[in-house]
């Protein structure tokens, strides 16, 4: 394992260097340094709020230690719930209940039993290799965004009509680019730990990094992916102390709210909903009709579950049906629609609630145990390395975790803490 990663690291570590030599790359760079410096000296910096601004939520010890701990999944779980109007089935409630107890005992109670050596970096990656894996998939990102653009002869955000002509071989590549900016976000907050840039340098680097993402992903109309990258940024500023707590809460809501509203305009444009809907009512909908596909796929995976695996496999490219088409054939009997099945839809259909039980503890262990390390070590990588996981899965309340590229985050975690784990031993 240690021969291919040394093998990928000085291929990218070459690529990256030879790029940073180009014509192109050293004018982009040198502007961006001049923004930097031009925004570092600006006048109008001094009206923006201190690290004081609403200090109840700064003095507040949850918001401040642990928003994001890896319990955030549940609670926010709840929230999505409570939205829908539509009542949970008995069964269902069962289902969840034991899904909640699960995760809280792989989150809370399980990784108390590891990791004695508290701070201790068993396993260091170099910053450089971890700044050149970035780097390229931040350039395979823009490259397929452009082909995507092409490939549709148009701007999805404004035509979202032609969002569905993109091709996912194309998009797929596009969303590289939430690993590559949790990635290079690491790196500033390496380099910031290092004391070589100010706290001021890297938050404008946070800043130009969601602004890149905010410009390739809005453009294809995509909203979860923009969602990811909001919350990667925030997460990494939030645990490197490059934003304050109210940042991070205000930031939040703001990213709701614009959400919202990408999600209500492209339904407007798509005439599925008309200007008398309200935003608010048009989430609710949403909600609506997810937990009413949640009812029906608890019913259909009772204790053992129907599928036994298959769902999760059909996430693999080249299966006939991907998981949501699935989806949307188990209770619909229409393979051409996607339909999203919550976090715990698959583990349902695949394995029944004892799938649920067990699949959701997993889950809960992999965030517990890379909050710990997180916390313990205070490193850039695993910062970095939580924050992803921990958005995809509060993303995954509503998609649940069934992309392919998600799954690879998930397994490399595993791999990584499961070394960490063993080294720590020794």
């Amino acid at each position: 394992m240690s021969m291919i990663y040394s093998a990928l690291t000085s291929i990218v570590n070459r690529i990256s260097d030879e790029f940073h030599k180009t014509f192109l790359f050293t004018t982009i760079f040198s502007v961006l340094s001049r923004l930097e410096t031009e925004w570092l000296n600006s006048y109008f910096k001094k009206f923006y709020p201190d690290e004081k601004f609403l200090n109840f939520l700064n003095r507040s010890y949850i918001i401040k230690n642990h928003i994001f701990n890896p319990l955030i999944v549940i609670f926010l779980f709840s929230v999505f719930l409570l939205l829908s109007l539509n009542s949970v089935s008995n069964s269902l409630a069962v289902t969840l209940a034991i899904g909640f107890v699960a995760f809280f005992i792989g989150c809370a109670v399980l990784p108390r039993f590891f990791l004695k050596n508290d701070g201790k970096i068993t396993i260091e990656f170099n910053r450089n290799d971890m700044y050149s894996i970035g780097f390229c998939l931040m350039l395979v990102s823009i490259l397929f965004f452009f082909i995507s653009i092409a490939s549709v002869g148009g701007i999805p955000i404004l035509k979202p009509s032609i969002r569905y002509l993109l091709k996912p071989a194309f998009t797929m590549p596009v969303f590289l680019i939430i690993p590559a900016t949790c990635l290079i976000a690491g790196v500033y907050l390496k380099d910031y730990q290092d004391e070589k840039i100010t706290r001021q340098q890297t938050r404008f680097r946070f800043l130009l990094l969601l602004i890149i993402d905010c410009a390739i992903l809005l453009t294809l109309g995509y909203r979860t992916p923009l969602l990811a990258s909001f919350l990667i940024i925030i997460m990494i500023g939030y645990f490197g102390n490059i934003v304050s707590p109210w940042e991070v809460i205000v930031g939040a809501l703001i990213g709701v709210c614009a959400i919202i509203g990408i999600g209500y305009f492209r339904s407007i444009k798509e005439l599925t909903l008309t200007t008398a809907t309200s935003p608010i009512a048009s989430l609710q909908n949403r909600a609506d009709f997810t937990l009413h596909v949640l009812n029906l796929l608890d019913r259909i995976g009772g204790t053992f579950g129907m599928l036994h695996g298959h769902l999760l496999a059909s996430s693999i490219p080249g299966s006939d049906l991907g998981p949501r088409m699935l989806v949307g054939k188990l209770i619909a009997w229409r393979s051409e629609v996607t339909i999203t099945p919550t976090l715990i839809g698959q583990m349902v259909v695949d394995f029944g609630k004892v799938g649920v039980g067990v699949e959701m503890c997993a889950l809960g262990f992999i965030l517990g145990i890379g909050f710990k390390i997180m916390r313990a070590t205070k490193n850039y990588f695993y910062i970095g390395l939580y924050s992803l996981i921990l958005t995809y899965s509060i993303l995954g309340i509503e998609t649940g975790i069934l992309d392919i590229q998600v799954l690879l985050y998930f397994a490399i975690a595993i791999f990584i803490y499961l070394t960490y784990l063993v080294k720590s031993r020794n």
